[in-house]
């Protein structure tokens, strides 16, 4: 396929955490607010005079410094944000907007607040507690923790306009992102998908970490160009399958995947759009600081949340956009050392194959990943698998 506008520019974006878009925003005058959690709705630090920058650590390497303060034993994208940080690398940043959920990115937080890291003199780092169930109270919990640790600190330090009237300008401004990120991945599902996982990880990834302001024209150019975008004559791939998982920052690891024969069709992962792209919509008679609250606690597909019913909503969820994608199996990555999605792995290795006839290929890999020859055998065994599955089935006369 012809390449996509663009894209070589949003890949190059990646590179580092301060790129060249987050330093135009500071050179206009932006304040750049970080964070590592979905729960920190980005939709609130990309109020008028702020831009929202979500935490990676790119072309990361040992991260000595940082398991000297936190050991080895964490999981290593915490240790790689501290790392970078250490290293001067988050020096831009005016604030950190950081969320009581992962517990090791918590830690992060926390040497951010209390240790003299970031060299900015107007950098803060400011907690909000986020709740472990889906209901009216954690609703209002949220909706007064989001006041007061995001809303008013935000006020209070750099004067920004907080009003009901700027958060509806920025939700209205965030809705347009969702909408053309949507019609992008929505090519993902046609029989012969004109997009690759590849592609679509890059151009997600510059949403979270670019001014959406400075991004949004590439975005409509790329959504243009995709209308009329033709497959491959022959298709370069074997299977298509859905990366869910944690924390997932790395187009690499996506390209990696799709070299071994397998297209990423959905991304349902930390970083990805499913959830985190859904468009947020403000009922009649509700404030837009409860609409936003409701939206990120009712669209997440966390699993600190552990509630039977919402667990099995989790299962039930993703076994829906396995079929939606028309994938054939699906890629479930751990971050190493990570509590909630250790669990989440666990169960869903069990899970699908068993309830949902849906083939999973288990990864537990580290942030920085040193294993590709490793991965690379276990995804070209799993995509002989889906192969050999459907040679069975062909002979069975079972459609799948």
């Amino acid at each position: 396929m012809k390449d996509l506008v663009h894209i070589f520019e949003l890949e190059d974006l990646l590179q580092e955490a301060n790129n060249a878009l987050i330093r135009q925003a500071k050179a206009d005058g932006k304040r750049v607010l970080g964070y590592t959690c979905y729960f920190m709705p980005e939709v609130l630090l990309d109020l008028p005079g702020c831009v929202s920058c979500r935490l990676r650590a790119p072309r990361s390497t040992s991260p000595d410094m940082a398991t000297y303060y936190m050991t080895n034993r964490t999981c290593m994208y915490g240790r790689c944000l501290l790392e970078r940080a250490l290293e001067g690398g988050f020096n831009f940043l005016d604030a950190e907007m950081a969320t009581e959920t992962c517990t090791v990115t918590c830690r992060f937080q926390e040497h951010l607040q209390l240790m003299d890291i970031i060299q900015n003199p107007d950098f803060f780092c400011e907690f909000t507690d986020v709740p472990f169930k889906k209901n009216d109270n954690s609703i209002d919990h949220f909706e007064t923790q989001l006041k007061a640790h995001v809303l008013d600190k935000l006020k209070e330090h750099f004067g920004i306009d907080t009003s009901d009237e700027a958060l509806l300008k920025a939700i209205k401004e965030h809705n347009e992102i969702c909408r053309l990120i949507t019609e992008i991945g929505s090519y993902r599902k046609l029989d012969e998908p004109t997009i690759t996982g590849t592609e679509f990880s890059i151009i997600q990834l510059a949403t979270l970490v670019c001014p959406k302001y400075l991004i949004i024209d590439k975005l409509r150019d790329i959504a243009e160009q995709l209308k009329t975008r033709k497959p491959d004559d022959k298709k370069t791939y074997r299977c298509k399958v859905v990366l869910a998982g944690s924390e997932e920052d790395d187009p690499n690891f996506i390209k990696l995947i799709e070299e071994c024969g397998a297209l990423v069709v959905a991304d349902r992962h930390c970083y990805g759009s499913l959830p985190g792209r859904e468009e947020i919509v403000v009922r009649e008679g509700e404030t837009p600081l409860r609409a936003i609250a409701r939206h990120y606690l009712e669209t997440s597909q966390c699993p600190r949340f552990m509630d039977q019913h919402i667990m099995r909503e989790r299962k039930q969820h993703l076994a829906d956009i396995v079929k939606e994608y028309k994938a054939d199996g699906i890629i479930i990555s751990q971050m190493k050392f990570c509590e909630y999605w250790s669990y989440e792995r666990t169960i869903d290795t069990l899970i699908f194959p068993r309830d949902f006839g849906i083939p999973v290929c288990s990864i537990e890999k580290e942030y920085v990943n040193n294993a590709v020859g490793q991965l690379r055998t276990r995804f070209q065994a799993f995509v002989e698998s889906i192969e050999l599955k459907h040679i069975q089935n062909a002979q069975k006369g079972v459609t799948a």
